[in-house]
């Protein structure tokens, strides 16, 4: 590994450029790859692994001769869970360390305040999160789960398991907001009913009135958007206070491995849709956990956001080289564009949506148990991202670099 530190950085934001697997004589020309992770702040326990992903991913490539014969060289810095550093670094990225793609973000709100610089100055970015779906954008690829894939699996599952009547705690910013209207209109197509609802400001780590309004409203199951280290004391807090109830979710135990983390049995009927975890049990998922654990044998979990961040690197490396080496950004698409851009990875084959520049997943009904292991009552196989495409996002005709909602769609054309 070569290590090469950038004067006049503090150590705390930055992680180093790294290049993996190579010797310096092959380094000449490298294919410059940003990562803007939070590696510190209140998402590290979800994201570190991300760049760990991302790590081993590069290294693979670089022994087996890099991308179109160059070798990739990561230029890392630590966001710190700071949604201004994710603005500053991504101007430096794009800017002074002039890098061919960035990989960048964990909240939605991160996204969001990085994706008009990425716009501005005509970047390309990969955003490996499973999120509130909607973004529209000829410079972004996502890999991660969108509301069509999580809650149209998940939300029907639950009301014919449990019951029809459904609360919402979330929290309170685009992603907690936006996954919360999926919800409603989900569960009113169903025939069910919304007997509560709640944005939580993130950072909230006391629900005690929440956890009052949940019993007073008496639901079938809570479905909980919560995100970082505060809002998780939900969970055991809930427990405490005998909630008893089953609850659902896109982001819980597929992010922040709180199945691991908190007492059992405070998860207990937890369900979450995710596109991987590391209880899949397949011999591909085995495979991806065998390389992870000999390369990060000290990791704590590896999430689905570990998966979506190695099987970016590979889909990066199939569109450069289908782009015949080319990493400019207008090559790129047209390469998306003429579709099968595929990748057999941790959960099985993938595939980007020309449309809207997201992927298609495999997803798991990921349920905990009392003493917290994980079970698979129910697996959607190959479910695609239609939203965007089919309520008129089209990136292969115009870019609108948008994002939209169940109530605000894109135009038709």
């Amino acid at each position: 590994m070569k290590i090469r530190t950038m004067a006049g950085l503090p150590l705390a934001a930055l992680t180093g450029s790294l290049l993996l697997g190579v010797t310096a004589a092959t380094a000449a020309d490298p294919i410059k790859i940003g990562v803007l992770e939070d590696q510190s702040g209140d998402f590290a326990a979800a994201t570190l692994v991300k760049v760990h992903a991302i790590e081993l991913a590069t290294e693979e490539i670089n022994k087996a001769g890099g991308i179109a014969g160059r070798p990739i060289e990561l230029v890392v810095y630590d966001t710190q869970s700071d949604n201004t550093r994710y603005q500053e670094f991504m101007r430096r990225v794009l800017q002074r360390d002039k890098v061919d793609v960035v990989f960048a973000g964990f909240s939605s709100a991160s996204r969001e305040a990085y994706r008009p610089i990425v716009n501005q100055f005509d970047g390309f970015a990969f955003y490996n999160n499973q999120y509130e779906g909607g973004v529209c954008d000829a410079n972004m690829v996502v890999t991660g789960a969108v509301p069509e894939q999580q809650f149209s699996t998940l939300i029907p599952w639950m009301m014919e398991t449990y019951g029809k009547k459904v609360y919402t705690i979330a929290a309170d910013y685009n992603f907690g907001q936006i996954s919360a209207e999926w919800v409603r209109n989900i569960v009113k197509e169903n025939g069910g009913e919304m007997v509560g609802e709640e944005f939580i400001p993130l950072g909230v780590s006391q629900f005690s009135q929440t956890i009052q309004n949940i019993q007073s409203a008496k639901p079938d199951f809570v479905v909980t958007l919560l995100v970082g280290t505060a809002q998780a004391s939900y969970y055991e807090q809930a427990a405490a206070a005998s909630v008893g109830l089953p609850m659902a979710s896109s982001v819980n135990v597929g992010q922040g491995y709180e199945h691991k983390r908190f007492t059992p049995p405070s998860l207990k009927d937890m369900y979450v849709t995710t596109n991987y975890i590391e209880e899949v049990d397949s011999p591909a998922s085995k495979a991806f956990l065998d390389k992870f654990r000999a390369k990060f044998p000290d990791e704590p979990y590896v999430n689905q956001e570990a998966a979506n961040s190695y099987i970016a690197i590979n889909l990066y490396k199939q569109m450069v080289e289908r782009a015949g080496g080319s990493t400019a950004r207008e090559d790129l698409r047209k390469v998306i564009a003429a579709g099968d851009v595929c990748f057999d990875g941790p959960s099985g084959k993938v595939c980007l949506d020309p449309k809207s520049q997201h992927m298609s997943h495999t997803i798991f009904l990921a349920k905990v148990n009392d003493t917290h292991g994980i079970e698979f009552p129910k697996v959607w196989e190959d479910i695609k991202p239609y939203w965007l495409g089919d309520a008129g996002c089209d990136l292969t005709k115009n870019d609108p670099s948008e994002q939209y909602t169940p109530s605000n769609p894109p135009p038709k054309p």
